[in-house]
């Protein structure tokens, strides 16, 4: 069986003037694929044995080429987008004919230029696509163990479940959303530190350091936010929580680990209603 957005083995059953013809077996006529004279080897004789992929050329003919593309069937690339359409984009993938991503197999919006997350499906016309739906693709056999370094690229978010993954372009890997505060976006490549290794395989991540290392950091960006509101923060630790998140990105509590390091340094001083820097 010619198998559609797949690098298969596939054997010359007929030499025609403008190609070659392949079938998976030697003595096959029935079922066959066009391979064009430009990419087919001088010397191919029927019974022999060439590597192809098969795909569909610009008129959704079957057609073989010799020609490596940068996505196949199960697996996930980033892929370049080269031009938009009234009903999707399409990516650059190696091979003459673009490949088209529908705009309902997009996540968020995407322009030429952007480098996009995909995946190859087959449509109800049997024609190969992208989606950025990547998540069946992903593997769970990551050679990374717990405080592993990695780093991936965010492909969804959840609301209820926090930001995912793709680490390495390969394995499947989440943030919880405790973890987010507004850091992450989509298509966002991040650095993250591995805080579990589920049964299934899957990487829980993290984008912060431990507890001890992350306050320095945190306390820093907390000086940087005072000295953008000219040396006075318009709230304190005791602001509310939604109010804290959405202007440091931190939890209420991290918030007031890293106060605590800089009141404890004499480097702020708390008011009533703000921190002032000293």
């Amino acid at each position: 069986m010619i198998r559609l957005g797949e690098k298969q083995t596939l054997y010359v059953v007929k030499k025609v003037e403008f190609g070659v013809y392949l079938s998976p077996e030697k003595e096959n006529q029935e079922e066959k694929v066009l391979l064009p004279i430009k990419q087919a080897p001088q010397d191919s004789n029927p019974g022999d044995a060439l590597e192809v992929f098969v795909y569909r050329d610009s008129e959704d003919r079957l057609i073989a080429t010799v020609r490596e593309p940068k996505l196949v069937m199960g697996q996930v690339a980033e892929l370049t987008v080269v031009q938009l359409g009234k009903i999707g984009a399409f990516l650059d993938w190696g091979l003459e004919k673009d490949l088209f991503l529908p705009f309902k197999q997009q996540r968020g919006s995407v322009k030429e230029g952007d480098q996009v997350l995909v995946s190859l499906y087959i449509d109800k016309s049997s024609r190969l696509c992208a989606t950025m739906n990547v998540y069946e693709n992903l593997r769970t056999d990551s050679p990374y163990g717990v405080e592993d370094t990695v780093t991936g690229r965010v492909y969804e978010i959840s609301d209820n479940f926090g930001a995912f993954v793709a680490v390495d372009n390969l394995y499947s890997g989440l943030i919880p959303k405790r973890e987010l505060y507004g850091r992450v976006g989509l298509g966002d490549e991040v650095r993250a530190r591995v805080v579990q290794v589920r049964e299934d395989g899957k990487l829980t991540l993290s984008i912060r350091d431990k507890a001890y290392l992350q306050m320095d950091v945190d306390a820093q960006e907390i000086l940087a936010l005072i000295d953008s509101y000219d040396g006075v923060l318009p709230f304190t630790d005791k602001s509310a929580p939604e109010v804290i998140t959405h202007e440091t990105g931190m939890s209420k509590n991290e918030f007031k680990r890293a106060v605590g390091r800089l009141l404890k340094e004499g480097k702020i001083e708390i008011g009533e209603k703000s921190i002032r820097r000293i």
